[in-house]
C-alpha cells in the first residue's frame, strides 16, 4: 500500500509538473527543436518569416510625423497596410528604452508606449508577427541631436549599460515591466501576446572585460525575462562583437541575432556598379564553437544600404535562407509621410510608393525566403543569378519570380509567365507579356475567381535627386505624380472587353477596355469579364490580409518645375548622341528646348520630345558634336511662364538684363583619345576606398600632386602588416556608355602612380565587368612618379575586393566570380586599384604607402 502511494503521489507530482509546462508550451506561436531549428506549434512546419524595421513610435519616426501636423496612428495604419500590400510578415524594432522608461528602468506610461502599443495591435491585424528588442541602449536624437530623456540609457552609456551593476539592475527592472504591460487595444500583455514570437534581448551591445562577466549579463537579463513566466524564445546578438561569440554561445539564450550590411552604410551618394557579389553568400565563421550549435539564428538588420537597384532584394533572401536564418527583417522601412526626402535613414531608402522598384523585389524576396530549400547551393555568382523560379539581373536592373500562380517582376521583362492559365497574382513595375504600362508606380493584380480581379495602381514616382545624400525635410528625393496612364491587361479569363470599375474611397472611375486596353489613374480597382456580376465582392471583403477596397497613396509635393538630368562625362566627336531629362510639375502643352552651345558658333536650339508624361530627350547630332566643351541648358516655355534649368531659374532667359548662365558640360573627346578612368581630382567624390585599422599616421586620402590643381589618392600605413590590403575601387560604367564606339580602338591601360615611401614596391590594377570578373595585372612602383604602360592582354583572372566593405567585418572580403569569358572592355563596370598584398617579407612592418594620380584607356 505504502508503494501504491508513494507511486501516485509521485505520478501527481509529475503530472504537476507536466501540465503547466505543456500548457505554456501550446500558447506558444512557435518553439525551438534540439537542433536548434524554429517551427510553428500549430503544425509543427518550419518558421520563415521576413519583413522589416520600422520606428515610427519612437525617436525622429515620431517627431518627423508630428512635425507635419499629421495624426501619428493615420501614418501607421497608412505604413501597416503598405507592409501588407509587400506580403511582409515579419516586425522587428529596438524600442527606444530610454523614451519609455526612467533611470531605474521603471516603465513610463506615455505616448510612445501608447503609439507602440497601436503598432502592435494594426501588425497583429494584418498577421505580421514580432519579435522585440526591449533595450536600444542609445539616445533618441538621430539624424538630429539627442533629446534630454528620462531614461536609463540617458544616464548610462553603451559600455556601462553591460557592466554597471546599477544600469544592469535598472534593465531587469525594465525587462520585468515591459513583457507584463497590458496593451490596451490588444488586452494581452506582452508576454503572453500571440503574435509577439519571440524577443532580443537587447540591440547591438557593446561587450568589454572578462567573458564570464559577458555570459553573466545576458543569463541575468534572460532571467529576468523568464522571471515574468516568459517562455518563449529569446535571442542576443553574436556578430556585433566577434571576439565576444565564444562568451554569447554559453549563455542561456535559445538563438542568436545577426546584421548584414553588404554595401557598408553612409556613402553619401547613391552606388553604382554590380553589387550582387557583394550578397552572393553570408558566411558564419562560429562553427567552432560548441555552444553555438543547435541554437535558431534570426536576422534583425540588413539592408544593401545606398543602393537603388531592384536586383538585390531576392539575393539577399536566397542567401539568408542557404545560411539557415529563420526571420529576416529589413533596416529600415520609410514611413510613407516622410519617404519623399529620406530623412529618417539616408543610407536606407524602402517604400512602396516611392521606392516602388524595390518594394516588389522585397515581395519577390518574401517569397524567396518562404519557398527556397534550406541550405540548398546555387553555385556563386553569375551562375546563382538564376534560382528555382527567380532571376536577378544587374544588367537589365531587375529582379522576377515566375511560378505558376506568382508572377512578379521590378521592372520591363520579357519573361514569358510559366502557366498565364493558372496564374493568381501578378505585381510589378513596367511592362510584361500579361501587363503593359509606361507609368513610374507599382501594380497588383489579384484574382478573386473566374472573372474577376483587383486592380491596383500606385502614382507615378520619379527620382529628382540622389536620395543618399545629405537629407533635410525640405528636399525632394522622390516626386509622386497622379497622372493618368495607358494600360493593357492580358488575362484569359476576362477576355479583352472586360469592365475597369473603381472601389476605393472617392473614385467614380468606371472604363471599358478595347482589345484590353485602357486609361487607368491611381486607385483600386476590379477587373470584370464583360456580363459577370460583382455582388458577392463587397468592399469590405479581406482577402489575404488586405481589405478589398483599400487604398493608399501620397500626394504630390512639390509644385515648382523641376529638371532632372545627370550630364554625360564624355562623348566621341563626331558621334550623335541623345541628351534625356525627367520632367515634373510642368502642362501637359508646354514646350520644353534644349539650347546646346558648341566649341565656337551660334547656339543651336533643339526640341526636347516628350516620350512619356515626364521623359524628354533630345538628340545632338553628329554635326553639332565637336572635340571640346558642350554646354547646354533646358528651357521650358509654360504658357506665359519661362524656366531654365540648371538652376530653375524663372524669367526670359534671352533678356538682355538675365544674370543666369548655369549650364551643365559634356566634353567631347579627340576621336581615339585617351579615355580617363580615374582621376583623382574629378572622382575623389566617387571612390569606394578600403583601409583597415585608420590612425593618425595612415590610411585613404586625396592629397595634392606635384601640379597646380591636380590631386592624387593616397594610401599608406606607418607599418604595413602580412595581409594587410588598401586600395580603393571606382564605378565607370558611365565614362564608357557614350564611348563605345572607339573601344575596339584601346589596346592599353596607363597609370600614373609612385610609391609615397622610399622602397620599392607594387600596385596591383584590377578591371571588373559587368558580371563581377575581374582581371589584374600587377606593375612595379618607384619613388617618382611615372606613366606605367600595361596592354589588355596582360591582365589576367584574378579576385577582386567586396567594396564598400560587408559588415559584420568576419564575412568575405574578396569574390572570385564563378566564370570568365575574356576581358571585354566595353562591359567594364569597376576599377580596382589595391597594393600591400604582394609584398616581399622584408617590407613588413615598415612605412608604406603608393599614390596614383590617373587611370587612362588609350589606343
Amino acid at each position: 500500500m505504502r508503494r501504491f502511494f508513494t507511486t501516485v503521489i509521485l505520478s501527481i507530482a509529475i503530472l504537476c509538473l507536466y501540465l503547466p509546462a505543456k500548457a505554456q508550451e501550446n500558447k506558444n506561436a512557435i518553439y525551438v527543436d534540439a537542433q536548434g531549428r524554429v517551427h510553428w506549434q500549430k503544425d509543427h512546419s518550419e518558421v520563415y518569416l521576413f519583413g522589416v524595421n520600422y520606428t515610427v513610435p519612437f525617436a525622429y519616426g515620431y517627431r518627423s510625423i508630428k512635425a507635419l501636423h499629421l495624426e501619428v496612428e493615420k501614418a501607421i495604419d497608412e505604413d501597416v497596410y503598405h507592409l501588407a500590400r509587400m506580403g511582409v510578415d515579419a516586425f522587428r524594432v529596438h524600442i527606444w528604452d530610454t523614451e519609455i522608461t526612467d533611470t531605474l528602468g521603471n516603465l513610463l506610461q506615455n505616448e510612445h508606449l501608447k503609439l507602440f502599443d497601436y503598432l502592435i495591435y494594426r501588425l497583429k491585424q494584418r498577421n505580421i508577427k514580432i519579435i522585440i528588442t526591449p533595450i536600444a541602449f542609445w539616445g533618441n536624437g538621430y539624424p538630429q541631436r539627442d533629446e534630454k530623456t528620462a531614461g536609463f540609457s540617458s544616464k548610462y552609456n553603451k559600455g556601462q549599460a553591460t557592466t554597471n551593476e546599477n544600469a544592469i539592475k535598472a534593465q531587469e527592472n525594465y525587462m520585468k515591466q515591459l513583457l507584463q504591460h497590458v496593451n490596451p487595444y490588444t488586452k494581452f500583455n506582452y508576454r503572453d501576446e500571440p503574435d509577439i514570437i519571440a524577443a532580443e534581448l537587447n540591440n547591438e551591445p557593446s561587450h568589454s572585460g572578462p567573458k564570464k562577466n559577458v555570459t553573466d549579463y545576458i543569463n541575468r537579463l534572460a532571467a529576468a525575462a523568464r522571471s515574468t513566466g516568459w517562455s518563449k524564445p529569446l535571442f542576443y546578438n553574436i556578430s556585433q562583437s566577434p571576439s565576444y561569440a565564444d562568451a554569447v554561445a554559453k549563455s542561456t539564450v535559445n538563438g542568436f541575432s545577426f546584421q548584414w550590411y553588404p554595401t557598408g552604410l553612409v556613402a553619401g551618394h547613391e552606388q553604382k556598379g554590380n553589387f550582387l557579389p557583394n550578397v552572393d553568400q553570408y558566411k558564419i565563421p562560429f562553427d567552432t564553437i560548441p555552444e553555438f550549435h543547435n541554437k535558431a539564428r534570426m536576422v534583425y538588420e540588413f539592408d544593401a544600404a545606398d543602393v537603388l537597384q531592384s536586383c538585390m532584394y531576392p539575393a539577399v533572401a536566397r542567401s539568408f535562407k542557404q545560411a539557415g536564418f529563420q526571420w529576416v527583417t529589413q533596416f529600415a522601412y520609410d514611413p510613407l509621410a516622410t519617404a519623399y526626402g529620406n530623412t529618417e535613414y539616408q543610407t536606407h531608402f524602402l517604400n512602396l510608393a516611392y521606392t516602388p522598384a524595390k518594394a516588389i523585389s522585397f515581395l519577390i524576396a518574401n517569397r524567396v525566403f518562404h519557398l527556397l530549400p534550406r541550405n540548398k547551393e546555387y553555385g556563386a555568382y553569375p551562375a546563382d543569378s538564376v534560382f528555382d523560379a527567380y532571376h536577378v539581373s544587374y544588367n537589365q536592373a531587375m529582379s522576377e519570380m515566375n511560378t505558376a500562380k506568382e508572377f512578379y517582376y521590378s521592372g520591363n521583362t520579357t519573361t514569358a509567365p510559366l502557366n498565364q492559365a493558372k496564374l493568381e497574382h501578378v505585381a510589378g513595375v513596367g511592362s510584361s507579356s500579361i501587363v503593359g504600362y509606361k507609368g513610374y508606380g507599382a501594380y497588383f493584380i489579384d484574382k478573386l475567381e473566374n472573372g474577376i480581379w483587383r486592380l491596383e495602381v500606385m502614382p507615378d514616382a520619379i527620382t529628382v535627386r540622389d536620395p543618399f545624400e545629405r537629407p533635410s525635410p525640405s528636399r525632394e528625393a522622390v516626386h509622386i505624380q497622379w497622372q493618368q496612364q495607358p494600360m493593357q491587361v492580358h488575362l484569359p479569363d476576362i477576355g479583352a472587353d472586360f469592365e475597369i470599375k473603381a472601389i476605393n474611397q472617392d473614385n467614380n472611375y468606371q472604363a471599358t477596355a478595347a482589345d484590353a486596353s485602357f486609361i487607368i489613374k491611381p486607385g483600386t480597382y476590379l477587373l470584370v469579364k464583360k456580363g459577370k456580376g460583382t455582388a458577392q465582392w463587397t468592399n469590405e471583403k479581406i482577402l489575404n490580409n488586405i481589405r478589398l477596397n483599400e487604398f493608399v497613396a501620397p500626394q504630390a509635393l512639390s509644385k515648382a518645375p523641376y529638371v532632372n538630368h545627370i550630364p554625360i562625362t564624355e562623348v566621341s566627336a563626331g558621334k550623335a548622341f541623345t541628351v534625356n531629362a525627367k520632367i515634373i510639375n510642368i502642362s501637359p502643352d508646354a514646350k520644353v528646348t534644349l539650347l546646346v552651345n558648341r566649341a565656337f558658333g551660334a547656339p543651336v536650339s533643339l526640341v526636347m520630345e516628350k516620350n512619356t508624361p515626364y521623359d524628354y530627350s533630345a538628340v545632338v547630332s553628329a554635326a553639332q558634336v565637336i572635340t571640346g566643351l558642350l554646354t547646354y541648358r533646358v528651357i521650358i516655355k509654360d504658357g506665359d511662364r519661362s524656366f531654365v534649368f540648371p538652376g530653375g531659374y524663372e524669367g526670359d532667359p534671352y533678356s538682355w538684363d538675365n544674370i543666369h548662365n548655369d549650364t551643365w558640360q559634356t566634353f567631347v573627346a579627340t576621336p581615339n583619345g585617351k579615355l580617363s578612368l580615374f582621376n583623382a581630382t574629378t572622382d575623389r567624390g566617387r571612390t569606394n576606398t578600403y583601409f583597415p585599422g585608420f590612425t593618425r599616421n595612415g590610411g585613404a586620402q586625396f592629397t595634392s600632386g606635384e601640379e597646380t590643381g591636380q590631386l592624387t589618392f593616397r594610401v599608406s600605413s606607418p607599418e604595413i602588416k602580412q595581409g594587410q590590403v588598401m586600395g580603393f575601387q571606382l564605378y565607370v560604367g558611365d565614362k564608357l556608355k557614350y564611348r563605345l564606339p572607339e573601344v575596339s580602338a584601346y589596346s592599353k591601360v596607363v597609370i600614373r602612380a609612385r610609391m609615397q615611401s622610399a622602397q620599392p614596391g607594387k600596385l596591383k590594377i584590377a578591371l571588373i565587368n559587368t558580371e563581377a570578373s575581374a582581371y589584374s595585372v600587377s606593375v612595379d612602383l618607384t619613388s617618382q612618379f611615372t606613366n606605367i604602360e600595361m596592354p589588355l592582354t596582360a591582365f589576367k583572372p584574378d579576385s577582386s575586393m567586396l567594396l564598400p566593405r560587408p559588415y559584420p567585418g568576419f564575412l568575405p572580403l574578396w569574390f572570385k566570380a564563378a566564370s570568365f569569358n575574356g576581358l571585354n572592355i566595353s562591359k567594364l563596370d569597376k576599377l580596382e586599384i589595391t597594393t600591400g598584398n604582394n609584398l616581399s617579407p622584408d617590407q613588413y612592418n615598415k612605412p608604406f604607402g603608393i599614390e596614383v594620380e590617373s587611370v587612362t584607356l588609350e589606343p
